[in-house]
């Protein structure tokens, strides 16, 4: 079983989202992208667009605008212009 990674989503209102996750997926800029435990290191910007987190069958979506996204070995944080959660 793949461990889990380190997911931290911040918007200049508040951190919406810090926790241990299996995938986040993301909107950037130059396509979209997802991002597993141990994933190689990369910044990117993001467009507007959905971040989707999934973690042991649950699904949380977040709906943002803009931002910056960085994979380092700690994790996964999106810094977003705006971000809130989307609710069915």
């Amino acid at each position: 079983m793949a461990g889990k990674l380190h997911f931290s989503l911040v918007s200049p209102e508040r951190e919406l989202f810090s926790g241990q996750v299996d995938q986040v997926d993301a909107p950037g800029a130059e396509g979209d992208f997802g991002v597993l435990a141990d994933h190689a290191p990369f910044m990117t910007t993001l467009k507007e667009g959905r971040v989707t987190v999934y973690n042991g069958g649950v699904t949380t979506i977040f709906a943002i605008e803009g931002g910056f996204a960085d994979v380092t070995p700690d994790g996964l944080t999106i810094l977003a212009e705006k971000a809130q959660e989307v609710t069915a």
